[in-house]
C-alpha cells in the first residue's frame, strides 16, 4: 500500500470531509424544511449521545493508526494486522454493549437529562449506530496507519450518502405521524450510513490483504516468531494509548452533551418557553455548529494524517523531519482557520439565506460562534502533535480545564435574558482559547521546538484579511445592482477563494513547487 505525504493525505481526507459536510447540508436543508427548528431541536438532543460513543471510540482509531505506523516503520507487516484484529475485538464489544444500553435505558436517559419526551424516537433511531461505528473506526485507523487516507475518504462519502438518502427518505415518510417520528427517522439514517461505510472498508481490507499476502511471503519459522512477538501486549498498548485520547474526545463531546440539557434548561430560567428554547438550541446546533464543522473537517483531516506521520518520525528519531512536520501543521492550521472564521463572521446572514431560504434565522449565533474556529483548530492540531509523539494525558487535562470553564460560563450567562443563547457561545470560545494556549505551551516545552509564528500564523492572517475585504466589496457591489443575494453570495465567495489562494502563494506561505512535490511524492 502506497504511503501519502502529510499534505496529500490531508487534502484527500479534507476534500472528502468537506464534500461529506456539504452532503450533510443536503441532509440538513430538506430536514429543516420538513421539521423546522423545533424538530431539529428534538433531533439534536439525542445526537450528542451518538457522538458521545464516537468520542469514546475515537481513541482507538488514533491508537490503531499510531501502532500500525510504528509497525510499518519497523517493517513488521504481520504486527499491523494483529493490531487491527485486537482492536476489532475490543471495539465490537464496546459498540454492542452501548447499543443495547441505549435501547434498554432510553426513557430513563430522557428523564435524567430532562429532555422533551418527543426526543425518544431520535434516541431509538441512533441506537444501532455505535455497533457499526466500531467497524468504521477500526478499519479507518488501520488504513490511516498505513498513511493512506483514500479508503477512509471514500468510506466517509459512502456513509454520508447513505445517511442523507435514508435519513431524509425516512423523515419524509414518517412526517404524517408527527415531527418527533420524522426526527427519529432522520436519526436512523446515521446508523444506516455507518452500515454501508463499514461494508466498503471490510471489502477493501480483504482485497488489500490478498495483495499483501502475495507480496510478502514469510518463511514458516520466521513468521511464527514474528507472530508471537506481534501478539504480545498489542491489546494493552492499544488501551493504554486509546484511553487518554478517548478521554480528550469525550471531554469535547461532553461539552455538546452538557449543552443539550444545560442550555435549554437555562433558557427556561431566562424566561423562554420550551418551544422557544428548542428553536434557539436548534439554531445553535442544527445550523451554526453544522457550518462551523465544515472548516473543522479539514482540521480533523490534518490531525488524522498528522498522528501516524509524527509517530513515524518520532519512533525513528528523525528530529529535523519532526520539526518540519510540526511547522507544516501549524501553517496548515492557520491557512484553514483564519479565512473560515472571517468568512462565516462577515457573511453569516448571506450564507444562511443561501442554505436555508425562508428559515435563515440565527445569523448572529453563527457570526459569533465563528470566532471559536481558530482556537478549536489550534486545540485539535496541537493535541494530534502531542499524541503522535507519545504525550497523551496532558492535552486531555488542558481540554478538561477548557470544558469546566465553558460549563461555568454557560451556566452563569445563559439565564441572563439579554445574553441567553450567546452565553453558550462565549463559554465555547473561552474554553477553547484556554485549551489551545495551554497546548501550544506544552508543544514548545515538551518537544523543545521553536515555532516561526510570522511564517506559520501572521502571513495566513494577512492573506485572510485581504480575502474578506475582496469578498465584502464584491458582495456589496453585486447586491447593490439588485442581483439575487444567493447569486451574489456564491460569486463573492468564489472570488474570495481565488484571492486567498493568490495571496497565499504571493506571501510564500506555501510555494507552488513545494505543494506539487508533496502531492506527487510518497510520505518521507
Amino acid at each position: 500500500m502506497k504511503k501519502q505525504s502529510l499534505i496529500k493525505g490531508t487534502l484527500i481526507l479534507g476534500a472528502a470531509g468537506v464534500l461529506s459536510r456539504f452532503l450533510g447540508l443536503f441532509f440538513r436543508w430538506p430536514l429543516m424544511m420538513l421539521i423546522g427548528d423545533e424538530g431539529m431541536g428534538y433531533y439534536q438532543m439525542s445526537y450528542p449521545l451518538y457522538m458521545f460513543y464516537v468520542a469514546i471510540a475515537s481513541g482507538l482509531p488514533v491508537a490503531i493508526s499510531k501502532l500500525v505506523a510504528e509497525k510499518n516503520a519497523l517493517g513488521d507487516k504481520y504486527g499491523s494486522n494483529e493490531v487491527l484484529k485486537k482492536a476489532l475485538l475490543l471495539m465490537l464489544t464496546m459498540g454492542t454493549v452501548f447499543s443495547i444500553l441505549l435501547v434498554i435505558f432510553s426513557k430513563d436517559i430522557i428523564q435524567l437529562l430532562k429532555w422533551d419526551k418527543k426526543s425518544y424516537y431520535s434516541l431509538i433511531g441512533i441506537a444501532l449506530g455505535p455497533l457499526f461505528i466500531s467497524f468504521l473506526c477500526s478499519f479507518r485507523g488501520y488504513f490511516q496507519g498505513h498513511q493512506n487516507m483514500t479508503p477512509t475518504a471514500i468510506s466517509e462519502l459512502i456513509e454520508q450518502v447513505g445517511r442523507v438518502t435514508f435519513g431524509v427518505g425516512l423523515a419524509y415518510l414518517l412526517l404524517p405521524k408527527g415531527i418527533e417520528y420524522s426526527a427519529g427517522g432522520a436519526a436512523l439514517g446515521a446508523s444506516i450510513g455507518a452500515i454501508f461505510g463499514s461494508i466498503y472498508l471490510m471489502v477493501k481490507y480483504v482485497h488489500y490483504n490478498r495483495e499483501s499476502t502475495k507480496e510478502h511471503k514469510f518463511k514458516e519459522i520466521g513468521c511464527a516468531r514474528l507472530k508471537d512477538k506481534a501478539s504480545q501486549g498489542v491489546l494493552t498498548r492499544l488501551v493504554a494509548i486509546a484511553i487518554p485520547i478517548s478521554l480528550g474526545a469525550t471531554v469535547s463531546t461532553i461539552m455538546s452533551l452538557m449543552d443539550s440539557f444545560l442550555v435549554p434548561q437555562r433558557l427556561l430560567s431566562a424566561g423562554f418557553t420550551h418551544a422557544q428554547a428548542a428553536v434557539l438550541y436548534g439554531q445553535l446546533t442544527g445550523k451554526a455548529f453544522v457550518l462551523i464543522n465544515i472548516p473543522l473537517t479539514l482540521s480533523i483531516a490534518l490531525c488524522a494524517s498528522l498522528v501516524p506521520s509524527i509517530a513515524e518520525s518520532f519512533i525513528l528519531k528523525r528530529k529535523l523531519e519532526l520539526i518540519r512536520k510540526v511547522e507544516a501543521a501549524f501553517k496548515f492550521s492557520a491557512v484553514i482557520a483564519f479565512p473560515s472564521f472571517l468568512g462565516l463572521f462577515f457573511m453569516a446572514e448571506p450564507i444562511l439565506n443561501l442554505l436555508f431560504p425562508g428559515r435563515s434565522d440565527g445569523a448572529l449565533i453563527l457570526k459569533y460562534l465563528a470566532i471559536s474556529i481558530p482556537f478549536i483548530v489550534a486545540a485539535q492540531m496541537t493535541t494530534a502533535i502531542l499524541q503522535g509523539s507519545g504525550i497523551y494525558l496532558l492535552p486531555v487535562i488542558n481540554l478538561l480545564l477548557g470544558c469546566i470553564t465553558k460549563i461555568i460560563i454557560t451556566n452563569l450567562l445563559v439565564p441572563i435574558p439579554s445574553i441567553n443563547i450567546y452565553g453558550a457561545i462565549i463559554g465555547t470560545i473561552v474554553g477553547y482559547v484556554l485549551a489551545s494556549v495551554l497546548n501550544i505551551i506544552l508543544v514548545k516545552k515538551k518537544m523543545n521546538i521553536s515555532i516561526n509564528y510570522y511564517n506559520t500564523v501572521i502571513k495566513p492572517a494577512y492573506a485572510s484579511v485581504l480575502m474578506i475585504i475582496a469578498v465584502i466589496f464584491v458582495f456589496s457591489k453585486l447586491y447593490s445592482y439588485n442581483l439575487s443575494i444567493k447569486v451574489a453570495c456564491i460569486i463573492s465567495i468564489t472570488i474570495g477563494i481565488l484571492v486567498y489562494t493568490l495571496f497565499i502563494i504571493v506571501f510564500g506561505v506555501f510555494k507552488y513547487s513545494y505543494i506539487k512535490d508533496k502531492l506527487k511524492s510518497k510520505a518521507k
